[in-house]
C-alpha cells in the first residue's frame, strides 16, 4: 500500500513533495531507509586534496572501525585552523543499531558526497540515521537549531474526531518524552522512547528522540509536537526532524520491535 507523504519547511527549506512506499509488514518496513530530505549548508566549498577534506576523509574513515554503531551516535571534529576544520555529528534511529546503523551512515556518507559535492557543510537524513557536517566549532551541549527542521505529514485526514485524535497524540508523545527525561536523568545515553497505544479498533504508534548533546531534549520535543499537531487538519501520522530531536506517530508500526 502506498502512503503518499507531503513535506513542509520551514525557514531555509524550501517545499518538496516526495512519495514513500511503506507496507503494512513490520519485518520489510525494518528493510527501509529512504532518503528523506537534505541541505547543503553555505559554508564554503574545499578543494580536493586539500587538507579539510583529507581531515573529512579521516573522521569518516574512523567511523568505519569506531564503535558509534553499539550507541547509534557520535560527534568528532578534526583541524587545526579555521580553514581545515570540520565537525562531524551522526545518529542512527533508536531501534537502528550495529549492521544497520552501519548501512545507513555508509549510505549518508555516499549520499551526501553525490548531492552536496565539495560543500564544506551539509546536513543530509535517511529514514534511519542523520549525518551533519559543519565548519562550526560547537560548543556542548547544542542549542536547538530551529533553521534545520521541517515536517513530514501522511495525507490521509483523521476519520472522527480530529481534535480528540490530536490530544491523544500529543498525550502519548508526552509520555514517551518524560521517558526520555528519566533515561537522560539516570545517565543512560539513550535519549530514545517508543511504543503504542491503543486508541479503540486502532492502535497509535510513535517514538522520540533527541541528540544526546542537545541542551533541552524536554523543549525540542514540545516544540516539534506543538508545531507538529497544530494546524487543524491533523493528519493521521506525521514526523519532525531536525538536528536536535525527531517525532514521529502512525496509525501502523515503523519500528523494530
Amino acid at each position: 500500500m502506498k502512503f503518499p507523504y507531503s513535506l513542509s519547511k520551514r525557514f531555509l527549506f524550501p517545499i518538496l513533495f516526495m512519495q514513500f512506499l511503506i507496507t503494512q509488514s513490520v519485518s520489510s518496513l525494518n528493510l527501509t531507509n529512504e532518503y528523506l530530505n537534505h541541505k547543503c549548508l553555505n559554508q564554503g566549498k574545499y578543494n580536493y586534496g586539500s587538507e579539510y577534506e583529507n581531515n573529512l576523509n579521516s573522521i569518516f574513515h574512523d567511523f568505519s572501525t569506531s564503535e558509534y554503531a553499539e550507541t547509534g551516535f557520535v560527534d568528532a571534529s578534526l583541524g587545526k585552523t579555521i580553514a581545515d576544520f570540520v565537525n562531524v555529528a551522526l545518529q542512527c534511529r533508536g531501534d537502528s543499531y550495529r549492521s544497520n546503523c552501519r548501512t545507513c551512515v555508509n549510505t549518508a556518507i555516499s549520499g551526501f558526497r553525490k548531492r552536496c559535492p565539495s560543500n564544506k557543510g551539509g546536513i543530509i537524513w535517511y529514514d534511519q540515521c542523520l549525518l551533519y557536517i559543519t565548519t562550526v566549532e560547537r560548543k556542548t551541549p547544542f542549542k536547538i537549531n530551529y533553521d534545520n527542521i521541517f515536517f513530514m505529514h501522511n495525507p490521509n485526514n483523521v476519520k472522527g474526531d480530529a481534535k480528540l485524535f490530536a490530544k491523544r497524540v500529543r498525550d502519548f508523545i508526552y509520555e514517551l518524552t518524560l521517558k526520555v527525561m528519566k533515561i537522560t536523568n539516570n545517565g543512560e545515553l539513550d535519549f530514545y522512547a517508543a511504543g503504542e497505544k491503543k486508541l479503540g479498533k486502532n492502535k497509535l504508534y510513535a517514538m522520540v528522540q533527541c541528540n544526546p548533546l542537545t541542551r533541552d531534549c524536554e523543549k525540542c520535543l514540545a516544540w516539534s509536537i506543538i508545531n507538529l499537531l497544530k494546524n487543524n487538519d491533523t493528519k493521521q501520522g506525521g514526523r519532525v526532524l531536525g538536528t536536535n530531536c525527531n517525532v514521529r506517530y502512525e496509525l501502523y508500526p515503523f519500528l523494530r520491535s
